[in-house]
């Protein structure tokens, strides 16, 4: 089927970003955990409480895109969706990754036992999640932006983070903000209001370094998107 011509398409550039956020974060978690020393509970709760968030948002990431992406590239792409079922394939794989980090980690927040199990559960879920994210950047987001619409593609997000709390919004953009194309956070923002524009890159930034800076011990953890 050819591409749609008859209104926008969508711009994936945002796809990236919110990668180059999990990336981050997820290959930083392993040695956090790590990095509470037995006992000191105040410091289990703080990495305890940012791993729950980054599970939360992979966990939402995955939904706009079931709901909406994997349908619309299989009725429009034709033979060019292909991948979809080995992508298909790979998310179960993280997803079944997710699971085992969701069970192991509950258990250290309450008990502090078994860090190293969990440790070592999220260096298998990085894995699956690595060559996932991958495989999408490749395969996917080319194709999203030939038959997708830029609505559409709004709708992916917003069924993504229906149920993200709103007093978590500014801390998920300014964590995607970080590593962001200055560029793509621009046009990011320019679907909302102008008061929206103005408020919202400094109210992220803030809540970002803040939060970096009690879960990292930095306000400049390092960019290890790429």
């Amino acid at each position: 089927m050819a591409p749609l011509v008859d209104e926008p398409m969508a711009d994936t550039r945002d796809m990236l970003m919110a990668h180059s956020a999990l990336r981050r974060e997820f290959r930083l978690l392993p040695d956090l955990v790590r990095s509470v020393a037995p006992g000191d509970s105040r410091r289990t709760r703080v990495v305890g409480a940012h791993a729950e968030l980054m599970c939360r948002i992979l966990r939402t990431h995955h939904k706009g895109e079931d709901r909406v992406l994997w349908p619309k590239l299989v009725e429009r792409a034709g033979v060019d969706a292909e991948f979809i079922m080995p992508m298909m394939e790979q998310q179960h794989a993280v997803d079944v990754r997710y699971t085992e980090v969701v069970g192991l980690l509950a258990q250290w927040r309450s008990t502090g036992q078994g860090g190293e199990d969990l440790a070592h559960a999220l260096e298998r879920l990085l894995t699956a999640l690595l060559r996932h994210l991958t495989l999408k950047e490749k395969e996917v987001l080319p194709l999203a932006a030939q038959y997708i619409t830029a609505a559409e593609w709004r709708l992916v997000s917003q069924l993504g983070m229906r149920n993200t709390p709103r007093n978590d919004m500014p801390l998920i953009f300014g964590m995607a903000m970080y590593e962001g194309d200055p560029e793509v956070v621009k046009s990011v923002l320019a679907t909302f209001p102008l008061p929206v524009q103005m408020i919202v890159p400094v109210v992220a930034r803030r809540r970002y370094a803040s939060y970096a800076r009690q879960v990292h011990g930095t306000t400049w953890p390092p960019r290890v998107g790429a």
